[in-house]
């Protein structure tokens, strides 16, 4: 089976996929509650999707297709709401964070899909410590070539969005000094990072081939790719954002993907090269280890920015862009947190704990705080 064809999308629509913690009201610790929430669910005519992901502890919601920031957060607060609701009925509570502060991986179960199992049969307790909790993000491209441009170019962002989003300090119930450590995790996968350096969907083709005809893959779903192309939906996927605490900076960080993603194809015309990459992994770290606070370097020139100071660039680059797409309110959303004393999810959490000393304490919060509390 050869790589399928790249669908028709409509050029910087946007789709949403949240991955949600699944904890017990008793002891907020994770719990198996998977498969009954989504029978709960399953009763529900939401514009949002809700299915599982590969331990029971876990749920995934996918928004429909948008075209603006608004009908983001409607959709989101639609599903948002419902899933607390019935989560409430099984005497469960549902939370963002990248991962879960003090939940024992070796506990947690497969959810049982063919597609699972066979992950699990492959990447054995990996796929347990797979209990991590992220965004992606899908933006829409008219066509599979200029997807595969639009990968390329987005990857310098990719350090933004991993410090707009991080929210995973705590692994085990250990501090870990991270902003992100969710993404320590996703690493692990032999198939993850960045994508093969192709500028054309033939190119791509052909390396999907090769690589199918050694046995490694069978799909697109095989690779763990930061930016990797869906070409059944017609869009590229961002996938290194941590679920953030709020639905709010959820929707937020999409349209500032989606205005960047705009800003480059009309305005930002160039060649991307392999060398774009040279820095790619280091910067990867910074933001991982030290968000808002990290510093990337610049591979063609060599000079070196603060994160917090590109991001804020960026946000008045896509100004012009933000207005088009009626953005405006999810970057005002993110600039704030530029400057705010706690304007980062892992900030937050931190402070949490410094204050409560008690991590299952710090989880209640991360609930409400999710529910809209």
């Amino acid at each position: 089976m050869s790589l399928q064809d790249f669908a028709a999308s409509k050029a910087f629509t946007l789709g949403v996929e949240l991955e949600l913690q699944i904890v017990g009201r008793h002891d907020y610790d994770l719990a198996p509650g998977a498969a009954d929430l989504l029978r709960l669910t399953s009763r529900r005519k939401l514009a949002a999707d809700v299915k599982p992901e590969i331990t029971s502890s876990m749920i995934e919601l996918s928004t429909g297709i948008c075209e603006r920031h608004h009908e983001l957060v409607t959709q989101l607060h639609e599903v948002r709401d419902a899933l607390v609701h019935d989560a409430a009925k099984l005497n469960l509570r549902l939370c963002g964070g990248g991962t879960h502060a003090f939940q024992d991986w070796s506990r947690r179960r497969i959810f049982d899909t063919p597609r699972f199992r066979q992950v699990s049969q492959l990447y054995g307790y990996l796929s347990k410590q797979f209990t991590v909790f992220g965004q992606h993000v899908h933006i829409g491209c008219t066509g599979p070539d200029q997807a595969l441009w639009l990968l390329h170019a987005m990857s310098r962002f990719v350090p933004q969005v991993i410090a707009l989003s991080a929210s995973s300090p705590f692994v085990q119930g250990t501090d870990t000094g991270f902003q992100s450590a969710r993404l320590n995790s996703v690493f692990a996968f032999p198939l993850s990072g960045r994508a093969p350096f192709a500028l054309s969907w033939r190119e791509f083709g052909l390396y999907f081939d090769k690589m199918r005809r050694t046995g490694v893959v069978e799909s697109m779903k095989d690779f763990y790719w930061d930016i990797r192309p869906k070409p059944e939906f017609g869009t590229i996927e961002v996938r290194v954002m941590d679920t953030p605490l709020t639905v709010e900076r959820a929707a937020a960080i999409a349209a500032y993907l989606q205005c960047v993603a705009r800003w480059l194809v009309l305005e930002k015309p160039f060649t991307p090269h392999e060398d774009d990459y040279l820095a790619y992994t280091y910067n990867r770290f910074q933001a991982c280890r030290f968000g808002l606070d990290g510093e990337v370097v610049d591979p063609h020139t060599a000079e070196h920015r603060p994160l917090r100071e590109l991001i804020a660039q960026t946000i008045e680059d896509v100004e012009l862009h933000a207005i088009e797409l009626r953005a405006e309110r999810g970057l005002m959303l993110l600039r704030e947190a530029l400057t705010a004393d706690d304007g980062s999810d892992a900030t937050w959490l931190r402070r949490a704990q410094a204050r409560e000393q008690y991590l299952p304490e710090v989880v209640r919060q991360q609930c409400l705080r999710f529910e809209g509390r």
